[in-house]
């Protein structure tokens, strides 16, 4: 993988909660489980593990979530978010909504949300939210929020059985786009909505 399209921690660092600590790692089975392993020990709330290559990606229902070296955004956040654990179900919906708002208001692609975790583009999944939730007595529930992202994905990067059904950025602009700039985005749009609507 080229220099250039590599992710860099320094260039996304930042943020009030998400995104002060990131850690970007080469490969790994899947970013939440390297997250919900950190969760029990001390590390901040907003914590970001990056991986650029996932072996075993998963979205929803178990399913894999493909994970191509180098061409996507594969990572999770762990969270702290002042919610009762029956309000889970908001958080990968505000996750969708973010990816979709920024891919739109940011890079000119228009995103829909397919509730509740997915986003789309030209009726074609871009983009899919897991979140991965653990009540713990006396103080904040622990959440883990594992987002994956395809950005500069060609078709062939699909395999045959997702070629018909998925996209990527890439695809959608006609043209490559900077990993980092689209992450540093993301993280900053998650950043503030998380203040206002989690952490209070």
């Amino acid at each position: 993988m080229p220099a250039r399209d590599r992710l860099r921690a320094e260039k996304l660092r930042g943020g009030f909660v998400i995104g002060r600590d990131i850690i970007i790692i080469e490969e790994t089975g899947s970013t939440n489980d390297v997250i919900s392993e950190m969760a029990t020990g001390d590390w901040p709330e907003g914590l970001c593990v990056f991986a650029e290559r996932q072996r075993a990606g998963r979205g929803q229902r178990e399913n894999q979530w493909e994970s191509a070296a180098g061409k996507g955004l594969w990572f999770s956040i762990l969270l702290r978010p002042k919610i009762d654990i029956k309000e889970s179900t908001s958080l990968p919906a505000w996750v969708a909504t973010i990816i979709a708002r920024t891919l739109g208001e940011e890079f000119g692609v228009r995103a829909t949300v397919k509730p509740p975790n997915d986003v789309y583009i030209n009726e074609r999944k871009v983009a899919g939210v897991l979140v991965e939730m653990r009540a713990q007595a006396g103080a904040p529930h622990v959440a883990v929020v594992g987002i994956g992202l395809n950005v500069n994905h060609a078709p062939s990067d699909f395999s045959e059985e997702l070629r018909e059904r998925a996209t990527s950025v890439a695809i959608a602009r006609g043209s490559r786009l900077n990993r980092n700039l689209l992450a540093v985005a993301l993280l900053r749009n998650l950043d503030h909505s998380y203040a206002e609507l989690f952490a209070l």
